[in-house]
């Protein structure tokens, strides 16, 4: 019997999404599914999502959206976009009747139009304002399934994690989570600088090791500059993407959550560069762990590089800000427009 998984916190019995969630029980079981996490009243965290996507056979994300639930769907979408083994044939439905999710949908649209996502997340993420649509959509996706992302496989030699120490003269070391598939030579040049930056004001470079996009070049202009240059990665994006040539240090996890996590670990600071729904997910995973008053990012700033797009003439992150502002303490982050201002920013908060 298949199992599927209903996002949300449990509300009163007498709050419309109960009610919701009550009738999509009754038909879901009458259907042949059987339900994990069936209140959805479990905290996601980077410790249990993969458990839960490996438990469950399809997605149902509930009305009335927290910042866990975001990051959960946007999880999903992600390792659909990276071919993750565990998420193929499994159908995601988000169920929006009181508009919660709305904000999202806003943000990832315009990403799409930056480029920094190449798959439409509304064939992958089925939205549904009705209950009645949701359910149907579900039949739809668990019949028909998930649409072919359009990457492939690249030849890769296997790999294993590996550590150079840091030099002793290093001030911190630095995260900058970006996008793999940006190709827009303006950001591209942007990822280069802040990587020569980071090695030449004696900062260690931590980034996903991806040999692509605004992500490579920032390892790149951080290896050419003579900088620790550390990554992590997964074996089934490390097929699709390769690694990159130089790196200092690198730890090779299973998954992509023990993946954040690792780089979580190693980093005393972020930069939230220009990205696309991973650079999102990572972005929420930090404020989870900073709300929730993880040691893991005890003291450590997280700054958000909102530069102005030149060919819409928007901010970046314009949309991603005004997400957060509704999900988040704002005073957990710190927003910089132009690439000039990360350095002293870090200089004063790292």
């Amino acid at each position: 019997m298949p199992k599927i998984a209903l996002s949300g916190s449990r509300t009163d019995t007498t709050n419309p999404i109960q009610k919701i969630r009550s009738f999509l029980l009754v038909e879901l079981v009458s259907s042949g599914w059987e339900l994990c996490n069936s209140y959805g009243n479990q905290i996601i965290t980077l410790g249990n999502i993969e458990e839960k996507i490996q438990d469950a056979d399809a997605f149902i994300f509930m009305p009335c959206a927290q910042i866990e639930d975001i990051f959960y769907a946007v999880s999903i979408f992600v390792g659909y976009q990276t071919l993750d083994p565990d998420l193929k044939g499994k159908p995601a439905v988000i169920l929006n009747t009181d508009g919660s999710w709305d904000l999202l949908f806003e943000l990832l649209d315009q990403l799409e139009l930056f480029g920094t996502i190449r798959q439409s997340y509304r064939k992958f993420l089925l939205h549904s304002k009705e209950p009645v649509e949701a359910l149907a959509n579900l039949e739809y996706a668990a019949r028909v399934g998930i649409p072919d992302s359009g990457r492939e496989k690249i030849v890769s030699e296997p790999t294993s994690s590996f550590e150079t120490p840091l030099p002793a003269n290093t001030k911190s070391r630095v995260c900058v989570f970006c996008s793999a598939s940006m190709d827009a030579e303006d950001y591209i040049n942007d990822g280069y600088n802040l990587g020569k930056l980071l090695a030449n004001h004696g900062y260690g470079c931590v980034s996903g090791a991806g040999t692509t996009g605004v992500m490579g070049s920032v390892v790149q202009g951080s290896v050419e500059a003579g900088g620790w240059t550390a990554g992590s990665n997964v074996p089934h994006i490390i097929e699709v993407e390769g690694l990159p040539d130089g790196l200092s240090s690198f730890w090779l996890r299973p998954d992509i959550y023990t993946r954040m996590e690792v780089m979580i670990q190693r980093s005393e600071a972020f930069i939230i560069f220009p990205g696309g729904a991973g650079t999102v997910q990572e972005m929420l995973a930090l404020l989870i762990f900073k709300q929730s008053g993880n040691p893991l990012m005890a003291g450590k700033p997280i700054i958000l590089f909102n530069r102005i797009d030149e060919k819409l003439q928007v901010p970046f992150w314009g949309k991603l800000v005004t997400l957060l502002n509704n999900l988040a303490n704002k005073e957990l982050f710190t927003v910089v427009t132009e690439l000039e201002e990360i350095i002293p920013t870090l200089d004063q908060l790292a």
